[in-house]
C-alpha cells in the first residue's frame, strides 16, 4: 500500500499550465505505481492550459466546476462539468481554460505505455 495523505500531494508546475495549482497523489515523484500517475489541479477562474499534445494516453474528470476544452482538431469547444470525463490518446493536442467564476478541480490520469521506451508517464 502506498498512501499519500491530501497534505502530502507534491506540487508541480506543468508545461503550458498558466495559474493552475498541480498536485501529484500517486505516481512519479509522488512515488507509488509506475505506470500510471493521478493528480489533481485547480483551475482559478480564467487559468488556462495552452494548445500542447499530450505526452501520454490521459483521462480527465471534472471533479467540481465546469471546464471548456478545445480538442483543435476541427471539434468545436466543449464545456466539461461536474463528473464528466473525457479520454485522450497520446499527442493529441488539446486546451482548457476556466471561464467561470468560481474554481474548478480536475483529476487527471496519466498513463504510460506498457512495454514501450515511455515507461513513465510525462508532465503533464
Amino acid at each position: 500500500m502506498h498512501l499519500i495523505r491530501a497534505a502530502q500531494a507534491v506540487p508541480y508546475q506543468a508545461p503550458g499550465h498558466a495559474g493552475v495549482d498541480s498536485r501529484r497523489l500517486q505516481g512519479r515523484e509522488a512515488g507509488g505505481p509506475d505506470r500510471a500517475s493521478v493528480s489533481i489541479s485547480t483551475y482559478p477562474p480564467g487559468s488556462a492550459v495552452e494548445p500542447l499534445p499530450t505526452a501520454t494516453d490521459t483521462i480527465y474528470v471534472v471533479l467540481t466546476g465546469e471546464l471548456e476544452l478545445n480538442g483543435h482538431l476541427g471539434d468545436s469547444a466543449l464545456t466539461l462539468a461536474e463528473h464528466d470525463s473525457v479520454f485522450l490518446p497520446r499527442g493529441e493536442v488539446r486546451s482548457l481554460r476556466n471561464r467561470a467564476a468560481e474554481n474548478a478541480t480536475l483529476l487527471v490520469v496519466l498513463l504510460a505505455a506498457v512495454g514501450g521506451d515511455d515507461e513513465q508517464p510525462a508532465h503533464l
